[in-house]
């Protein structure tokens, strides 16, 4: 919303020479954001010139470019000496004879932007035609601003080449944007904006003019017929609960809007259109309340305001034929003729045009869901929509509308009808019980009562001191009408604060309690985090959205609980509809991309949700807001959302160990992604027991490992991808992974551990040599040797693997090297090759394995 600082003064006191960033960090303090400061820092020469001659050529690259001579008046004989400037033009939209805007050397233009002679396809341009977002005026750049078009025929006929463009346009006065949010409906009005800078200056007595305060004829029931019939209310709201409707005839279709006005409207980013519509405009902008001008020629007699019948079809005034919804609320000619989809824009049959002398303004208050989901419906955005979804000020309409005519009136020379229609099944605001102390209590400033309720007053509302009975802590509050988002104690106090000065709130470190730390799950995803960070991997955070293809790509089999995933209904990406089922499964997206972009050796991880519906979901229930949901809801809230336990994985390719003046490097392999698992575990005290699962895509069969705890309960798996699923996914061969269900290790971890005892005694190692079946896994040899050795085995290591013709076909020989170690004292030789011996024949029963 913009608000120029002349049309600031004419509603509330602003002091001499106050620039429009004090009046935006004004704005600041009582809460509303600045977006943007306009006009200010334009310098001339910026003047009128009138177009004498115009040369066009077509271009190499098929621009088309006119060469234009332009008569700036007496600014020329200080350029050129006389002669009329020569400038460069790309615009199509002008003719011989027409005023326009010229910008010629020395000018500044917005932004800083410094205006001199330079040769341009081919000829030297003193200067620039220009077009209004060049100047700040606006966004439009399809064309050059025309004056007579801009200012109306017969401003722009008292104009002569040299004028002062910068008085003529407002371009030294500065305009402030603001950044209006949602609950303040009310400041997408200069209006509102002046009530809120009165507030930043102390709400002096005297200093705030409210424009809408003028005399307003009273209905009596011979003006223009009108009729609500919403007969299907949105969630009991009806679309249409107040409709004023006047009448002004003998307008002069040949008047233009006056200069003020289209300046106005021209530095709030409008284009001025004709009278009746600029009128309009204007007031909109200067209280806040959207009006429409039907021409009473083109009506039957009568209004009806009605929700859309199915099928039915309006073509709006953007030349669009939209088809209705029945949720649309239509204003209609006699309840047949469509005339407007209500609070959003007009349509093209009834709209005011250059015959148009008799003028019938609307100003009506719509409920603000009904035009925000017809808006969001057509995909039409207008000035009225962004006002009444955001709540219009009930009591304004009669007001706004008297201002309308006045301006027709004066300016049009038209005639109101003395007849005025006002429907009205508005509601009065609700009154509140508010304690006193309440902002006090809640903010942490001390607010003496006198303060609280000269700043509710100041708002606009009104406080009834007797209502509270004998207590003198509470009042009666009821808030203004143009405050609907005043409904209890926590929203008077915020406007409390924000009155008296969010500055007065003291900056002060709370001392927190003293609590209970992290809960056992986060340390768990902490130590997790680290872990996995020590094994070289960088964390990263990728979104749960993946392809239907995925699937396919990963060889999941068609019984896969994996297959199952939950489909989004408003995906952000049809590419990616699906919740994933893991972790790897977006992973994958961010290793392919950093590798793509030329990182070889890459190993990333993440910690988080995936998705398992694991059958059919429910329909969720939507519960209320007054009162927490039952159990059966509550069941029922969880019985249409998936399982979605937490995981971790990490994935990696390239070289595990970078080479150098050491040696070689080494690629990374599977057992450095089981290596990382078993990190993870060693980190939480879990014990984990690693096998071979030769059947679990999208792992490779042979160089795939099956994570599960002591128990048998699975946690995940671990070792090299399929070269299948590589090739599909386009990603480096080799490439390992691993992913584990970090639920399972949480729950596996809860019980605190037991330090293990150590021993001062040294350490006795020993080799051992097995011949065993090529079938049999290292890691239940080291187990059985465990078994056998007895409890003074400190360490099992595996430390060579050799298959070849000294061990015949279908065998292997696995060398371990055993450590003992006693608690009390140092083991003696024989000891340790007894314990050794029991070790070895414990293998041999287990396994047949047979000592070399």
């Amino acid at each position: 919303m913009r608000m120029p600082l002349g049309w600031l003064a004419e509603y509330t006191d602003v002091p001499d020479g106050v620039t429009g960033a004090q009046v935006a960090a004004a704005l600041v303090s009582v809460g509303i954001e600045e977006e943007d400061l306009h006009g200010g820092d334009v310098t001339g020469p910026i003047v009128v010139g009138r177009v004498l001659q115009v040369e066009e050529q077509v271009q190499k690259n098929g621009r088309t470019i006119r060469y234009c001579v332009v008569d700036v008046g007496p600014h020329g004989q200080l350029l050129t000496e006389g002669t009329h400037q020569q400038i460069v033009c790309g615009a199509t939209n002008f003719v011989v004879g027409d005023l326009v805007v010229v910008v010629l050397p020395g000018a500044v233009l917005p932004g800083g932007v410094e205006i001199s002679a330079r040769k341009t396809y081919g000829r030297v341009s003193n200067g620039m035609i220009c077009a209004e977002d060049e100047l700040g005026l606006g966004d439009d750049h399809e064309g050059i601003i025309v004056l007579s078009r801009l200012l109306g025929p017969d401003a722009a006929a008292d104009l002569e080449p040299g004028d002062d463009a910068i008085a003529l346009l407002g371009l030294a006065e500065q305009t402030i944007e603001a950044n209006v949010t949602p609950d303040r409906g009310y400041c997408f009005s200069v209006r509102g904006l002046a009530r809120e800078y009165w507030h930043s200056q102390g709400s002096p007595a005297g200093g705030y003019r409210d424009p809408a305060l003028v005399p307003v004829p009273p209905p009596d029931g011979s003006g223009y017929r009108v009729v609500l019939d919403d007969t299907a209310p949105l969630d009991g709201a009806v679309g249409c609960d107040r409709y004023v409707a006047r009448t002004v005839r003998g307008i002069d279709p040949t008047r233009p809007s006056p200069p003020w006005l289209r300046r106005r409207l021209t530095q709030m980013g409008m284009r001025p259109i004709s009278l009746a519509v600029d009128v309009t405009n204007y007031v909109m902008l200067a209280v806040g309340q959207p009006l429409h001008a039907f021409d009473v020629d083109k009506l039957s007699g009568s209004i009806v305001v009605r929700r859309a019948r199915a099928g039915e079809r309006l073509r709006t005034l953007d030349d669009v034929e939209r088809v209705l919804d029945p949720q649309d609320l239509l204003v209609t000619d006699g309840g047949e003729h469509l005339l407007a989809v209500a609070g959003v824009m007009g349509g093209a049959s009834s709209e005011v045009d250059e015959s148009t002398t008799d003028v019938l303004i609307e100003a009506a208050h719509f409920d603000p869901t009904t035009v925000a989901r017809s808006s969001r419906r057509h995909k039409l955005v207008t000035e009225a929509s962004k006002r009444f979804e955001r709540g219009v000020d009930p009591q304004l309409a009669p007001a706004a509308a008297q201002l309308a005519v006045d301006l027709l009136v004066r300016h049009g020379g038209g005639t109101a009808d003395p007849a005025a229609t006002d429907v009205d099944h508005t509601r009065p605001p609700a009154a509140y019980l508010l304690d006193v102390t309440e902002p006090a209590r809640i903010v942490g400033v001390d607010y003496p009562r006198d303060r609280v309720l000269e700043i509710l007053r100041h708002l606009g509302c009104a406080v009834d001191e007797a209502g509270a009975g004998t207590d003198d802590t509470h009042v009666l509050v009821t808030p203004p009408s143009w405050r609907p988002d005043l409904l209890d104690g926590p929203d008077y106090a915020e406007e409390v604060a924000r009155i008296d000065g969010y500055n007065r709130i003291p900056s002060l470190v709370p001392t927190p309690s003293q609590g209970h730390g992290l809960t056992h799950g986060q340390h768990v995803r902490r130590v997790v985090a680290a872990a996995l960070a020590g094994t070289g991997g960088t964390e990263v955070l990728t979104y749960p959205f993946v392809s239907e293809t995925l699937a396919d790509e990963l060889m999941l089999p068609a019984d896969d609980d994996r297959r199952r995933a939950v489909r989004l209904a408003n995906p952000i990406s049809e590419e990616r509809p699906l919740l994933r089922t893991s972790i790897l499964a977006s992973l994958l997206d961010a290793l392919r991309r950093n590798v793509a972009r030329g990182h070889r050796d890459v190993a990333l991880y993440e910690l988080g949700l995936v998705y398992r519906p694991h059958g059919r979901l429910g329909k969720a229930p939507v519960p209320g807001v007054t009162a927490r949901p039952d159990p059966d809801t509550l069941a029922g809230l969880y019985a249409a959302v998936p399982d979605q336990p937490r995981h971790a994985a990490l994935l990696a390719c390239g070289l595990a160990e970078h080479a150098g003046w050491w040696g070689p490097g080494r690629p990374v392999d599977w057992s450095d992604a089981v290596a990382a698992v078993e990190s993870v575990a060693a980190a939480l005290a879990v014990p984990v027991v690693v096998t071979n699962d030769p059947a679990h895509a999208p792992w490779h069969p042979g160089r795939c490992a099956r994570v599960a705890l002591a128990d048998g309960t699975l946690v995940g798996h671990a070792g090299e991808l399929h070269p299948k699923a590589l090739a599909a996914l386009d990603l480096p061969a080799r490439t390992v992974a691993a992913e584990l269900d970090l639920d399972v290790l949480t729950a596996a971890s809860a019980d605190p551990v037991q330090a293990a005892r150590f021993s001062t005694f040294p350490p006795a190692l020993t080799d051992v040599a097995l011949l065993v079946d090529a079938a049999v896994p290292a890691g239940e040899v080291a187990a059985a040797l465990r078994r056998g050795a007895g409890p003074d085995l400190e360490v099992v290591t595996l430390f060579d693997v050799y298959a070849g013709a000294q061990v015949g076909s279908g065998h292997k020989s696995l060398a371990y090297r055993l450590t003992f170690r006693a608690f009390d004292r140092t083991l003696t030789t024989e000891e340790v090759n007894g314990f050794r011996d029991a070790a070895v024949a414990e293998a041999a029963r287990a396994l047949g394995a047979v000592q070399r």
